[in-house]
């Protein structure tokens, strides 16, 4: 059987989706058929799991995309697709698109494969000019969401074709329900609220420290639980603090292990105004969380109503707010979502399966470039 080395690209291994996405894929692919590579312009606390799996690694010097670093790392990919005979290049992120699916053209590797995680419309100008370019030179774009693919198509013409859609998947043997212990800080909590996630503007996590600050006063040993580190961090914590929340609200900086306090949390929420297929739902989900999540983008496809969770909304606080309370105020509600939320996970979004759809991608484009 032909073993196909790939080139799996993103642009650092640190916090965020992307590169989450990235390495779940590089270390599940089947080995007997795929031999994985990643390249990086920056490092990362992901980079501990590739190299305990023995992916190499290729660390490409470039700085910025305005000097001499860009043709160091130009240099320095094509050395390399050469050196491994290189067949399939997929970037993972904006910034790897850009970068990536020229050079792997102007090298002559014969499969090329971008991804559009998030909203296109969330890039600057420049880059979604130079996405055009990126998106003629691929023969495939990966977006993990129907609600992303289907901007893609309407806003930005790229044909059904073109885009493939695989959803996110979640690795059981790290996310799954037990053993839900609560770490000290939350030890006397009567019900835990919480989320993961990078904290930036977008994901408004300002709307679920307001709204909890409401549930606070019925339900005076709920605790609030947030995971993250970002942009917004420090604001935030102001907030809560200016809420009378001090005592209620526990931060956490970002972990490279989420699983144990996703499982301190009994009821999970997302705010967020813009989000294509949130990791944090889904992993919250199979940890057996009652999950919330705003009516945007593929959360939707993600969550249903009523059935395995919440959707608020998302231009009303209101609907927030009514949605947590029923889920803190009726027990056998949040219970039924709960069980529900880690049987959705584990039997539509794992790891396994989201591995197998992309390596039917590979095996469709590397056997019809073979064929040429």
């Amino acid at each position: 059987m032909t073993k196909w080395p790939v080139l799996l690209m993103v642009r650092s291994l640190e916090h965020g989706g992307c590169e989450r996405d990235l390495t779940k894929i590089a270390l599940h692919l089947d080995r007997n058929r795929f031999e994985p590579h990643v390249g990086i312009f920056r490092g990362g606390f992901r980079r501990q799991e590739l190299e305990a799996a023995s992916v190499p690694i290729l660390d490409l010097p470039v700085e910025s995309f305005k000097n001499r670093t860009l043709w160091q790392g130009v240099r320095k990919m094509r050395a390399y697709v050469r050196q491994h005979n290189i067949q399939l290049v997929q970037a993972f992120d904006v910034p790897m698109d850009i970068f990536a699916a020229p050079v792997a053209r102007w090298s002559g590797v014969p499969a090329i494969v971008t991804s559009q995680l998030s909203y296109r419309n969330l890039t600057s100008r420049g880059s979604r000019a130079a996405l055009r370019l990126s998106d003629r030179l691929s023969q495939r774009v990966v977006v993990n969401s129907d609600a992303v693919g289907e901007s893609l198509r309407r806003e930005f013409g790229l044909s059904a074709k073109k885009v493939y859609l695989c959803y996110n998947g979640v690795d059981l043997t790290q996310f799954h329900p037990d053993p839900r212990v609560r770490p000290a800080p939350l030890a006397d909590a009567s019900i835990v609220v919480g989320s993961v996630c990078v904290m930036r503007p977008e994901k408004r996590v300002d709307w679920l420290i307001k709204t909890f600050a409401q549930i606070k006063l019925e339900t005076p040993r709920a605790k609030l639980l947030l995971v993250g580190s970002g942009p917004e961090a420090r604001r935030l914590r102001e907030l809560a603090e200016s809420l009378g929340l001090r005592d209620a609200c526990h931060f956490e900086d970002s972990q490279a292990d989420v699983a144990p306090w996703m499982r301190a949390i009994d009821i999970y929420v997302n705010c967020s105004v813009s989000e294509s297929f949130p990791n944090g739902v889904l992993e919250a989900m199979a940890c057996g969380c009652c999950a919330i999540g705003s009516n945007v983008g593929g959360i939707p496809e993600l969550i249903t109503h009523g059935e395995d969770g919440l959707i608020f909304d998302t231009g009303r606080l209101d609907d927030l707010a009514a949605m947590l309370r029923l889920a803190v105020t009726d027990q056998p509600l949040r219970e039924r979502l709960q069980a529900k939320a880690a049987e959705t996970a584990r039997e539509r979004f794992s790891i396994a399966i989201a591995t197998r759809r992309m390596e039917s991608l590979y095996e469709e484009l590397l056997s019809s470039a073979n064929s040429r």
